[in-house]
C-alpha cells in the first residue's frame, strides 16, 4: 500500500470513491449521496478542491487503485491557524483492517507537523468504535461529546470530539 497527496489529476477517481463512501457509510458523513450527485460539474469542483490552499487530501493506493482517503482542512483565521480538522476519512470495505487507514493517518500527521500545525481535531460518531479505536491508536484523545450533533430523519447521532496535539 502507498499513500500520496491527491491532486486535480485524481479528481474523477476521488469523486467515484467519495460516492462509494457516501453510499457505504452514510452515517459517517454530513453530505449525502443525493447531495453529492446533484452538484453541477462535480469533477471540476473536485479538481479545484484537490488543488485548494486550505485543504490537502491524501489517498491510499493498493495495486494502483485508490482505496482510501482523508482530508486535512486548515483553519485560516490567524488566531486558529495553529489548528486543522481531519475530515472525510474513508477506506473501502475490502481494505479495512489491513493497516492502510493507520498508514494514511500517519502520512497526514507527518505532513501536519511539516507545516507547523500544533493541533489536529476531528469528530466521529460515538458508536463508530472501529474508527475511534484507530484514532486513539495514532494518538488522538477525546475531549468531549456533542449530543445530537447530527440530525437524521428518524434519529440523532452524537459525535465524540477528538484532538491530537503535535
Amino acid at each position: 500500500m502507498q499513500v500520496r497527496e491527491l491532486n486535480s489529476q485524481d479528481a474523477e477517481t476521488y469523486y467515484e470513491l467519495r460516492l462509494e463512501a457516501l453510499l457505504t457509510n452514510p452515517d459517517a458523513f454530513i453530505t449525502t449521496y443525493e447531495q453529492e450527485r446533484q452538484k453541477p460539474n462535480p469533477i471540476k469542483q473536485t479538481a479545484e478542491r484537490l488543488e485548494s490552499d486550505i485543504s490537502r487530501t491524501f489517498g491510499l493506493f493498493s495495486d494502483q487503485s485508490l482505496c482510501g482517503t482523508v482530508t486535512l482542512f486548515r483553519e485560516m483565521h490567524p488566531k486558529f491557524s495553529h489548528k486543522a480538522k481531519v475530515v472525510a476519512m474513508y477506506i473501502t470495505p475490502d481494505q479495512r483492517r489491513k493497516g492502510g487507514a493507520e498508514l494514511l493517518l500517519k502520512e497526514l500527521i507527518a505532513f501536519s507537523r511539516g507545516i507547523n500545525l500544533e493541533i489536529l481535531q476531528l469528530s466521529v460518531v460515538t458508536d463508530n468504535h472501529p474508527a475511534k479505536y484507530l484514532y486513539e491508536k495514532v494518538g488522538f484523545e477525546s475531549y468531549g461529546t456533542e449530543k445530537k450533533a447530527i440530525k437524521l430523519p428518524e434519529r440523532y447521532l452524537d459525535e465524540e470530539l477528538m484532538a491530537l496535539h503535535l
